[in-house]
């Protein structure tokens, strides 16, 4: 029996996710493969931004934090990310940066372990998640340590002297997906909290915290939910550790009884803890709007469509013979996130000439274009168009005109 040969336009009738792409704000002339590292604009948020600015601020003022909901819209946040992460209700918080929140987690739990000195990472991890720790490792002493594991011998580097295993579930680079259920398992069986970056994960695909045992996680909200440059990050800590959890940036917002205005800190008895400062309710409003993208679709759908459109993506690298002059160096697709890595000396310059033809990937050192598959907006079409444009690029050798070479300030 012969296959059946779709055109991209013929899949993206059959794509159950079709109707998504309008409700996004997308320019003109663009395909835009970043949504790993920035989602593109919802429509719903942009009606938000103006809602909240003109309205609740500029004609309610003060009286929204009542009105409006504003005091409690980090844990209304919170709860609906914990649906897309799979977390029950009461253990979500959103609040700060994937940084400032990985401080608090990880000083929480090395108290937790007082005994156990050693916090334990990947080399490949993305960088602020190592240089958290070592700013904590400071202020700690010489007795306490950051240790390196290899990412494809974590489960065998296990050692019961390990307060902390700090990992991301997808590696930014390669796009490799760990298994969060086989290694948080392993983790507890020696004793060891478990602490899950989901910077590449939430929104991308079912992510399961309570389900898997996961004791802490951490994320950020501006790449496949879409809440915009800068959005808030959000804070995992399961209910069972929740009344031996303190962490030390004791802002007002995470006290007990904030308004009550009394010198000495008294922290809420539940991820409200975790509370600083003040929270940005600009920023945290049109993330608000931009997770209601996500109420009528289920995460299955879109790793489902994800797989396609990856699939899809490296089967017109080969019908373009491109595929030989990259090395992917992402795992096979049952292994990783929703993305595609693929390495190449001149990574950076092909990557400014695709987008100076209307392709905008990005770029990760040494040497990795790296390509985002973000289900919601993106056709088939526009994977075909962007091999299309690609190739142009490689064959004509385009990127090695001189306006490609120069680095800037962003990569």
């Amino acid at each position: 029996m012969m296959n059946t040969v779709y055109t991209p336009q013929e899949l993206d009738d059959k794509d159950p996710l079709k109707a998504k792409i309008s409700e996004f704000s997308l320019p003109d002339n663009t395909i835009y493969l970043d949504g790993n590292s920035l989602g593109p604009l919802p429509t719903c948020a942009e009606k938000r931004a103006s809602e909240v600015v003109c309205n609740q601020w500029g004609q309610d003022l003060i009286t929204s934090w009542n009105k409006h909901k504003w005091i409690s819209l980090p844990q209304t946040v919170g709860n609906k990310i914990g649906k897309l992460i799979g977390a029950n209700e009461g253990q979500v918080v959103c609040c700060d940066s994937i940084s400032v929140n990985l401080f608090k987690v990880l000083s929480a739990a090395i108290k937790m372990h007082p005994e156990r000195k050693v916090i334990a990472t990947t080399q490949d991890n993305f960088p602020t998640d190592i240089y958290m720790v070592q700013g904590l490792l400071s202020l700690l002493g010489d007795e306490y340590s950051l240790r390196f594991i290899e990412e494809d011998k974590i489960e065998t580097s296990l050692t019961d002297d390990i307060a902390v295993l700090m990992l991301t579930q997808v590696n930014f680079r390669s796009g490799k997906k760990l298994d969060m259920s086989g290694i948080t398992s392993l983790a507890h069986e020696k004793g060891i909290l478990t602490l899950w970056d989901l910077a590449h994960s939430a929104g991308a695909f079912p992510v399961a915290l309570d389900e898997c045992n996961v004791d802490f996680a951490v994320g950020c909200t501006y790449k496949y939910l879409n809440g915009g440059p800068g959005a808030p990050a959000f804070i995992y800590v399961a209910e069972r550790h929740q009344a031996d959890y303190q962490q030390p940036l004791s802002g007002w917002m995470g006290h007990n009884a904030p308004f009550d205005f009394v010198p000495d800190y008294v922290p809420a008895a539940n991820v409200q803890q975790n509370l600083c400062g003040t929270p940005g309710i600009i920023g945290m409003s049109i993330l608000d709007a931009s997770l209601s993208i996500f109420d009528d679709v289920s995460l299955k759908a879109i790793d489902d469509k994800s797989k396609k459109l990856q699939a899809y993506f490296v089967s017109e690298l080969q019908h373009a013979n491109l595929l030989d002059l990259f090395d992917v160096i992402s795992p096979a697709i049952q292994e990783r996130g929703s993305q595609i890595a693929l390495a190449h000396d001149d990574a950076y310059a092909i990557c400014q000439a695709w987008i100076e033809a209307g392709v905008i990937a990005d770029f990760r050192a040494p040497n990795v274009l790296r390509v985002g598959i973000a289900p919601l907006y993106l056709r088939f079409e526009d994977i075909s168009n962007a091999v299309r444009k690609l190739k142009v690029i490689m064959t004509e050798n385009v990127f090695k005109e001189v306006r490609f070479q120069s680095k800037h300030s962003v990569t």
